[in-house]
């Protein structure tokens, strides 16, 4: 529900509103804003819409088909046909010797005709539009699918991005606390060296560093500034659009997904469930051009009625149309077609082969990325760790350096290099961070876990 509120202020604030207001985004609203807005999932969504009409087209073709046919018809050369006058009485050409009878030019086409009928087909037995029933059903479980797999893609790329700009917002507020730190650390020792306890060259160094950090922290800046562009881009949302992220990097927990101890559900796996609905196919397909050696039965209903004058307004006096009608059955029996269905169904046993042989490498592909993201994101763990003690000792080392800096007992030299330790150990541990939290999602995506709709 939240997601949707969301949708609809940002909506709400798009339409003339010069001055868009700043969103508050946690990640879950990410994810949900873009699995109704990502232009990539809504193309699959067409595809999964495309594949429910097909279902729908195949199912009408096995109702009832009826149509109805009219025409009028000017024959301004009616058709003729030579008759021989011998087949009628008294037209024997030995009654009269020495005379030949030529054939006689007859024409039982009026000049006017037209008729108008209603026809109705209906198929009784057509093993591919059985089959084929099937099929359309399973394509749209494999269109289903593919759409899954793409929000899973989703999801993944929505919450990289997502944590990528939360790092990227830590990172410019360290730069901002580093800042203000050299920034007094300049001003005291500027005081110093006016008082005569510090060198110039003291202040020069500490300026340096401060220049330099004022560089850094315009670039990071900018990184910030994409990172949220790439979060909206793949989210689908509007580039200029202000937002704000709710969660902050002391909230994200990282720790290994439950790993099942018994052999793995690779069905969990949509690429895996995907292979098996191809086969599927694969097997109807076959079953398809089996089917093609059976008779194909229609039942078939006619009724109309039909009129012919050598006036045109003759045409429409009532009494001269006559009607008709016919009903019945027509069978087509398949004899021999050069091996052709034959030759399919070899194919057809070659494409399950070939799809199996597939689903045998993905079960393998499978294990291995299980086994490769759970060792990553174990050492990744092991990393942060060391660079999170690491960043505690190095932010000790500054204070005791600048404690003793500033009584006169340690130098100006000491507290610049700790100092740099000290930026140079945050940004180790904001990128072993985003590490670690990108191989934990991609062990949840291993495991068929990053997201169940």
């Amino acid at each position: 529900m939240r997601g949707i509120f969301i949708l609809i202020m940002i909506i709400g604030t798009s339409i003339g509103v010069h001055a868009q207001e700043k969103v508050i985004l946690s990640l879950e609203d990410c994810i949900n804003f873009a699995l109704g807005n990502n232009e990539q999932l809504k193309i699959k969504q067409l595809d999964k819409e495309i594949a429910e009409a097909e279902v729908r087209k195949t199912i009408s073709m096995g109702l009832p088909q009826a149509n109805v046919n009219a025409g009028l018809n000017y024959n301004f050369e009616p058709q003729r046909s030579l008759l021989d006058p011998s087949s009628f009485p008294g037209g024997d050409s030995s009654a009269m010797p020495g005379m030949v009878q030529e054939d006689i030019e007859l024409s039982f086409q009026q000049k006017y005709d037209g008729n108008i009928g209603l026809v109705v087909n209906q198929l009784i037995f057509d093993g591919s539009y059985f089959v084929g029933l099937q099929a359309a059903r399973t394509y749209r479980e494999l269109s289903t699918k593919e759409h899954v797999k793409s929000q899973i893609d989703i999801v993944e790329a929505v919450s990289k991005a997502y944590y990528n700009a939360l790092i990227a917002e830590e990172q410019l507020e360290l730069l901002e606390k580093n800042m203000s730190r050299l920034d007094t650390l300049l001003r005291e020792t500027d005081q110093m060296y006016l008082a005569g306890f510090a060198e110039k060259v003291d202040v020069d160094r500490i300026r340096v560093n401060y220049n330099n950090l004022k560089v850094e922290y315009s670039r990071t800046n900018q990184l910030r500034n994409i990172s949220r562009k790439l979060l909206k881009f793949q989210m689908g949302m509007d580039l200029n659009q202000p937002i704000e992220l709710e969660e902050s990097l002391e909230e994200v927990n990282v720790d290994v997904p439950v790993i099942p101890s018994e052999s793995f559900d690779y069905n969990q796996r949509i690429e895996f469930s995907q292979l098996e609905t191809n086969r599927s196919l694969a097997h109807l397909d076959m079953k398809n051009n089996r089917v093609q050696y059976l008779p194909k039965l229609y039942a078939r209903l006619g009724y109309g009625w039909n009129t012919a004058a050598s006036n045109g307004g003759d045409l429409f006096v009532s009494r001269r149309w006559l009607d008709n009608g016919a009903v019945g059955i027509t069978a087509s029996i398949p004899i021999f077609d050069g091996f052709l269905k034959s030759n399919k169904i070899q194919q057809n046993k070659l494409q399950v082969k070939q799809i199996e042989n597939q689903m045998s490498y993905v079960k393998k592909s499978i294990d291995l990325e299980i086994e490769q993201s759970q060792i990553s994101l174990n050492s990744q763990i092991e990393t942060l760790e060391v660079q999170k003690q690491n960043m505690e000792l190095a932010q000790e080392v500054y204070d005791i350096s600048k404690i003793k800096y500033q009584e006169g007992v340690g130098s100006n030299i000491e507290v610049i290099n700790a100092d740099t330790s000290l930026k140079e150990s945050q940004t180790n541990y904001l990128n072993s961070l985003f590490q670690a939290i990108t191989s934990q999602i991609e062990l949840k995506k291993a495991l068929g876990t990053l997201y169940n709709n």
